[in-house]
């Protein structure tokens, strides 16, 4: 019985070994993710003006703005990219391949497409992605 028991003590004490140095090995070698300095992710708080826009409160500038063709789909290395009319920073990376759309609408994307609203791009990705 002692036999039994000493091997059980050794399988243990070998298998915690194992698993505390597999931890340190990942833990060194996964590195952490910064973020890019300039640009807007998806998840971050929508800018004011557009936030405003978007909730159904207009403010004075937004009320006399054109509504029509204010974001820009394109793609940009092989994914889409939203940018707004009046800017050159990238507004949301939809992380979308252009791969997943039929070869007429990757066309019309690389040359790019406007849209009048967000939820007009996003209807757009959900009617060829999903």
């Amino acid at each position: 019985m002692k036999k039994y028991l000493y091997c059980l003590l050794l399988f243990l004490a070998v298998s915690a070994l194992c698993l505390a140095v597999g931890y340190g090995v990942t833990r060194s070698s996964v590195r952490r993710e910064e973020a890019v300095p300039g640009t807007v992710l998806a998840t971050e708080t929508v800018p004011a003006p557009f936030a405003a826009e978007e909730s159904g409160e207009e403010t004075a500038p937004a009320a006399n703005q054109d509504l029509e063709n204010r974001y820009y789909l394109v793609v940009e290395d092989g994914f889409l990219l939203v940018f707004p009319r009046d800017g050159d920073q990238v507004c949301m990376y939809t992380h979308v391949p252009v791969s997943d759309f039929p070869e007429s609408e990757q066309e019309k994307l690389r040359a790019g497409i406007w849209f009048s609203s967000m939820l007009d791009i996003f209807n757009y990705l959900e009617s060829y992605t999903s």
